[in-house]
């Protein structure tokens, strides 16, 4: 049986370097797969105005999950009909998870004066500040900010305090995630939880193309560094966990084709795509 492969990637210390958020060592690697058509999946924190422009940059057409599994954006006709549950908004077909910003900043808003000091938000810091702090250009940290599903916190306090934060905001109704960066505040939704829907759209609408013949089977590979990428790393067929220069791997639970990488951010996301797609796991 033929296979169809998605890759799943998150971008911020995968195939974006953690310092530079360059692709560079990635490059040969985007080639290969778009010239084997498989489809390089953005699976992100960043913002929908972010991973726009990384996909122009990249050259990439396929569908793209944003703001940690918030919401995912498919181009209008990419698949021969429309989803269900999705509404058409400026091009793409959108299927949201989880209620928007304003939902989770009000909720912040009311328990500050219990966590003052410990942490900064997203919407309380400037351009110029948030740049300085990420390293990203002015331009790219206005797209940043542009957020419509959850708002990611600097967390300045102590590990203790995190605790008595995070579980103030999941009794709230909050899901709190660790990213390669900063603390996530949304709604019940992951990267996993995404991934799966957007596959199970690829198997129905691959039935829909040809109903005559059997439809192929589908590998999803997922590549991510975080904490925030340990739902979709478990939910994928294959799981690639990439180095990162300023935290450990994150544990799963899954022990089987589980993948490494030597290399940190782009450089370790083309070591292991290089692996698997000479091995059998695919074939």
């Amino acid at each position: 049986m033929n296979k169809k492969i998605l890759v799943f990637t998150d971008l911020d210390g995968t195939l974006l370097d953690h310092y530079t958020y360059q692709t560079d060592d990635a490059t040969e690697m985007i080639i290969r797969l778009k010239q084997n058509n498989i489809a390089i999946i953005p699976n992100s924190s960043k913002t929908l105005p972010e991973i726009q422009l990384i996909r122009q940059q990249l050259n990439l057409n396929s569908p793209f999950i944003i703001e940690n599994g918030a919401a995912i954006y498919i181009p209008v006709n990419y698949f021969p009909t429309q989803p269900n549950g999705t509404h058409l908004e400026n091009g793409f077909w959108v299927k949201s998870f989880c209620p928007n910003k304003d939902h989770w900043l009000a909720l912040l808003k009311n328990n500050e004066d219990s966590f003052k000091e410990a942490f900064q938000s997203f919407s309380d810091m400037s351009v110029e500040q948030l740049a300085e702090l990420t390293g990203l250009s002015l331009e790219n940290a206005a797209l940043s900010k542009q957020r419509q599903y959850g708002e990611p916190l600097n967390w300045l306090g102590n590990e203790e305090q995190q605790e008595q934060f995070t579980n103030i905001m999941v009794e709230l109704g909050a899901n709190v995630l660790q990213g390669g960066r900063f603390l996530h505040i949304s709604g019940h939704c992951d990267k996993g939880q995404a991934q799966a829907w957007l596959t199970e759209q690829y198997k129905q609408n691959q039935m829909s193309i040809d109903l005559s013949s059997q439809p192929n089977e589908i590998v999803t590979i997922a590549l991510g560094d975080g904490k925030n990428d340990i739902a979709m790393l478990e939910q994928a067929t294959i799981a690639v966990q990439v180095r990162s220069p300023v935290h450990d791997f994150p544990e799963l639970t899954r022990k089987e084709h589980v993948f490494q990488s030597s290399l940190y951010g782009p450089a370790g996301w083309s070591e292991c795509l290089n692996e698997i797609l000479s091995s059998k796991l695919i074939y």
